[in-house]
């Protein structure tokens, strides 16, 4: 397997194809973005911004890194290795949306290498905390600081686009997508983390429709749940958990002390791997 360069980025001023010339990325009409030394790439401009950090903080990034590096969440990243890799070209393009500090991608890069696929990969990430950390531990996919409501990616040129727990923008998907492209979508099971919401919440939410309708341009390729048990025995890794969750912020402060409060839990883990293709013609 070889990780190829990425080579589809666009401008996220204009929209023109990017060239990299030497540590840096430029296009026709002189913007300039420079790569910086961990290897990735500021493509989200200020004004462009909804706040002066967005994204996950860096305290949120480190619970992730150390929750994701144990291996808690191996099944998932197998299942989404396995759907990302069916029937993929030879050699292909492929996005993270929303890449975090890299483990899905890097777990996809060891999967494809076993396969002997040959990928250029991009992970994309509007916290640039999250971005220096995937840079950090791993050189071989390109980084960049982005938003998925402007992809910097050209039109019509990857073949997978993943996005993972993460905030779906489909005219983008569908735009930066080839037709017979795919869309790799992961989301929360109605059983997710239901252990964990039980105590730090007083009552659960419904639960939303288990099938949304298709958005514009897309038909369903299918639908994988995969449901498997999870079992933390300290304080620290329960903490990581709901630091990388949405559940840290939704819950009250009691709700948070009672988590904190906890040395051990066992709850489900139950995730649906949604894969879309992209039609052509739309």
């Amino acid at each position: 397997m070889s990780i190829l360069p990425f080579t589809a980025l666009a401008c996220p001023l204009d929209g023109a194809p990017l060239h990299r010339e030497g540590s840096a990325w430029r296009c026709a009409a002189g913007h300039n973005f420079d790569i910086a030394s961990q290897g990735h790439t500021h493509l989200l401009p200020v004004q462009h911004k909804r706040s002066l950090d967005p994204g996950d903080s860096k305290e949120m990034v480190a619970a992730r890194r150390r929750f994701l590096n144990a291996g808690f969440y191996q099944p998932i990243a197998e299942a989404v290795a396995r759907a990302t890799l069916a029937d993929l070209p030879a050699e292909a393009g492929c996005l993270d949306a929303g890449c975090g500090e890299g483990y899905y991608l890097r777990q996809l890069a060891t999967a494809a290498g076993d396969q002997g696929q040959t990928l250029a990969i991009l992970g994309l990430d509007i916290s640039k905390w999250a971005v220096l950390a995937a840079a950090k531990q791993d050189a071989r996919p390109n980084w960049v600081v982005g938003t998925n409501a402007r992809l910097p990616v050209l039109d019509g040129t990857l073949d997978r686009v993943l996005c993972l727990f993460g905030f779906p923008v489909y005219a983008e998907f569908a735009r930066v997508l080839k037709p017979g492209g795919r869309l790799i979508q992961v989301d929360a099971g109605p059983d997710h983390l239901r252990e964990l919401r039980e105590i730090i919440y007083p009552t659960l939410k419904p639960q939303r429709p288990p099938t949304a309708p298709l958005p514009n341009g897309f038909a369903r390729h299918m639908t994988e749940a995969v449901r498997f048990s999870l079992d933390l025995d300290s304080q620290e890794q329960i903490a990581d958990l709901l630091a990388m969750t949405p559940h840290l912020y939704r819950a009250s402060a009691a709700g948070r002390a009672k988590a904190a409060a906890l040395t051990e839990l066992s709850m489900v883990v139950d995730i649906r791997i949604i894969c879309l293709e992209r039609l052509a013609g739309n």
